[in-house]
């Protein structure tokens, strides 16, 4: 049962490993606590959803159908807009988080709090931010629970195009 344990001080987490890492609005901190394989097929704007280092050091390796891990990011910080093959469900653990998704070419944004859940389904495009304004040198942690085995993750044409627009992509 040790294997299934994951002590949040003895997790790693890595900054890197997707497309939109080297952005200076999307810095953060992915920790993969449970599952997160590396997906099939990944390449270009197609990756995990906690990037390529992540999702080979999981915390606790398995492939049950879901997926859990930390991000920690400052204010103004978090993932350019992306979308998934599965469900994303995101529970802010500490500070303020915007959750925004775009719907017919429209961008809408929903604010939670410690505690507060919002779930997307496949294929929306969504991202999430450090929203905590009043802290801003204060790093904040958001949980995220993704569905399936090896999940991924596809960053929108405008986020691509934007990235390789700055020369962070190929």
């Amino acid at each position: 049962m040790r294997k299934r344990v994951a002590l949040f001080s003895e997790i790693k987490g890595f900054s890197g490993g997707l497309p939109d890492s080297d952005h200076p609005d999307a810095k953060r901190t992915l920790f993969n606590v449970v599952g997160f394989q590396p997906p099939k097929g990944a390449g270009g704007a197609t990756s995990s959803p906690v990037g390529a280092n992540a999702a080979e050091n999981a915390a606790i390796k398995i492939s049950e159908g879901f997926n859990l891990g930390y991000c920690t990011a400052k204010p103004g910080k978090g993932p350019m807009m992306h979308n998934h093959d599965t469900n994303e469900t995101f529970i802010p653990m500490t500070g303020r988080w915007e959750c925004s998704w775009e719907v017919d070419g429209r961008v809408e944004a929903f604010e939670l709090g410690p505690y507060d859940v919002i779930s997307f389904p496949p294929g929306v495009q969504r991202r999430f931010m450090n929203a905590t304004w009043d802290e801003p040198d204060q790093e904040h942690l958001l949980m995220f629970v993704i569905g399936g085995d090896g999940p991924k993750a596809e960053f929108s044409p405008e986020a691509m195009a934007e990235l390789r627009e700055k020369g962070l992509v190929g």
